[in-house]
């Protein structure tokens, strides 16, 4: 009979973060040390691989071979929606905490590239494991973390005892860092943000390093490793897909649909026109990443109909412009309606062939540079900026 640890388990789970290049010599010893299964509550919604759906939910309690499985599994776990206001054992409306992917958990320590003796903080306390293999390689004086959530940090504090650990944990707001702890070699955030505080990067040291989720408003994200400069600036590429839960306190409120048509029936003062790019063509999580970097301040959401077809909307965060774009299966052409000062279908084009003409450049051909007149997104080179909207 096969059993439970040869199914699944810690051996099972390293070497299979071991065969895709996530888990290191360096690293082996603190995955061995601090099991992810000390940080992980009893009740858990597993998610899929590309980290942006969850499954049903799975409870020790009643089931403690699939709880074993999924925790040993390579795939984040949602642990909290909607900022601990659901109940129940359905899945709730946001994702807000989880134990990340221990594939993504051990890439980015890797991009870290901490040594003996240095200091890190850490945005996003969540459960507590990425802190606590912190704690093990560097020990506990060496870690700070910072929680935004009360509840979240406690159960945090709660594992990391049980694991034998004690890095410093804060309740507080992460995107200003711990200035009278400053400074630091690292930072290292697991929660996504769209622009990187200020704070962090004062609060590095020179030759150090920040790693965090980068991502647009419009859709896409990657990790991106900054190196922080003497004169208070940092730069470094984007090393891989990402998909985190937002940083709380940089979330983009969506306004509602009713704002954008002004109590008109579609298509409004809409003018119509017809494209040769199919939607389904920029629905892609690399795509979503390259037209928010060209059409800033612009979300998109799927109507979808029983047919298979379905209309791309884009609008603006102002209200003040919106698109339309149906697909329809089989179609060589689509009908496109704009309205607003800003032509969002016609900035989604240009940014599709500008994609298109550059080689189609994936996530680890941009790079990102942050100094005093703000942050540039750029391809190959910090002095080849990428395009945006000149209006």
């Amino acid at each position: 009979m096969t059993t439970r640890t040869q199914e699944a388990g810690p051996s099972g789970l390293a070497s299979a973060l071991v065969e895709a290049g996530a888990l290191t010599s360096d690293w082996l010893p603190a995955f061995e040390a601090v099991p992810r299964e000390l940080f992980v509550p009893d009740r858990i919604w597993p998610g899929i691989a590309d980290g942006t759906r969850q499954t049903a939910l799975v409870d020790r309690a009643k089931d403690p071979e699939a709880w074993f499985k999924a925790v040993y599994s390579d795939i984040p776990l949602t642990t909290q929606w909607d900022d601990g206001e659901h109940i129940g054992d359905g899945l709730g409306t946001t994702p807000t905490s989880s134990s990340s992917m221990p594939r993504m958990v051990f890439s980015m320590l890797a991009d870290l590239d901490v040594r003996e003796g240095q200091r890190v903080l850490e945005i996003g306390t969540g459960t507590g494991w990425n802190a606590g293999l912190l704690c093990h390689r560097l020990g506990g004086a060496n870690v700070i973390s910072i929680e935004y959530d009360e509840d979240v940090s406690e159960g945090a504090v709660e594992n990391l005892r049980r694991a034998g650990l004690a890095p410093l944990v804060l309740v507080g707001d992460g995107r200003l860092g711990h200035a009278s702890s400053a400074p630091f070699d690292r930072i290292i955030a697991t929660c996504s943000i769209g622009e990187v505080p200020r704070a962090w990067i004062e609060q590095t040291r020179p030759g150090g390093v920040v790693v965090a989720p980068w991502g647009t408003d419009y859709g896409g994200e990657c990790i991106v490793r900054l190196v922080v400069g003497g004169d208070g600036t940092a730069s470094g590429p984007f090393t891989r897909s990402s998909a985190f839960m937002r940083l709380r306190q940089q979330r983009t409120e969506r306004p509602p649909f009713v704002a954008y048509l002004k109590g008109q029936d579609w298509p409004a003062d809409g003018t119509k026109s017809a494209t040769a790019l199919s939607p389904a063509d920029i629905g892609g999580w690399l795509e979503q990443f390259v037209i928010g970097l060209h059409v800033p301040g612009a979300f998109w959401r799927a109507e979808r109909y029983d047919d298979g077809s379905y209309t791309l909307w884009t609008y603006s965060t102002d209200t003040q412009s919106w698109a339309s774009a149906d697909y329809e299966p089989g179609a060589n052409e689509y009908v496109v309606v704009q309205s607003g000062p800003r032509k969002l279908w016609d900035e989604t084009e240009a940014a599709y062939r500008w994609w298109e003409e550059t080689h189609r450049p994936g996530f680890d051909r941009f790079g990102l540079t942050v100094d005093e007149h703000g942050e540039r997104v750029w391809l190959d080179s910090p002095d080849n900026p990428v395009p945006r909207p000149s209006a």
